[in-house]
């Protein structure tokens, strides 16, 4: 089983619109690469870190698992959609997304700035500079320290 960090903004779509919902859609991933991830590598049952971005501050809100593997994503092709992407055909579609349902919510995000400082994370890729893939691999010791971690700062509050 792989491990992931999959981010999204929570004014969008946050940990606790997951809790409510016990699952989602993961749709509107347009980078090739996290495409790919999803594709080739992403399997059902694999753990989720559940990703605050664009937030204050930024950081691991909780965690999902994967429960429906890569399929076409049909806003490519919804002209009113904001995924739309008039290249790609129904016969050969371009994206994917994948289904992802609740698991935990911590009782705090942990914050990016946490994860930097933290030498356990060291090679994570959140935490490096420039990594904007909303679809990631997370190593399973950076998903269980973080996973820790996270269930800490709800210990401590």
């Amino acid at each position: 089983m792989k491990r992931w960090l999959m981010k999204s903004e929570p004014d969008v779509y946050s940990i606790d619109d997951l809790a409510r919902d016990g699952q989602t859609t993961w749709e509107g991933v347009r980078n090739y690469q996290a495409r790919n991830s999803m594709r080739d590598d992403m399997k059902l049952g694999d753990l989720v870190l559940f990703y605050h971005s664009n937030a204050t501050p930024p950081g691991v809100a909780g965690i999902a698992r994967v429960c429906r593997e890569a399929y076409p994503d049909p806003t490519q092709f919804d002209a009113t959609s904001d995924y739309h992407d008039a290249g790609s055909k129904p016969e050969d579609p371009r994206w994917l997304r994948v289904d992802v349902a609740f698991v935990e919510r911590f009782a705090s995000v942990v914050p990016l700035d946490a994860l930097k400082r933290d030498p356990a994370l060291e090679g994570m890729a959140v935490i490096q500079k420039g990594q904007r893939l909303s679809v990631q691999a997370v190593r399973p010791d950076h998903f269980d320290h973080v996973v820790a971690v996270g269930r800490a700062l709800g210990a401590q509050g």
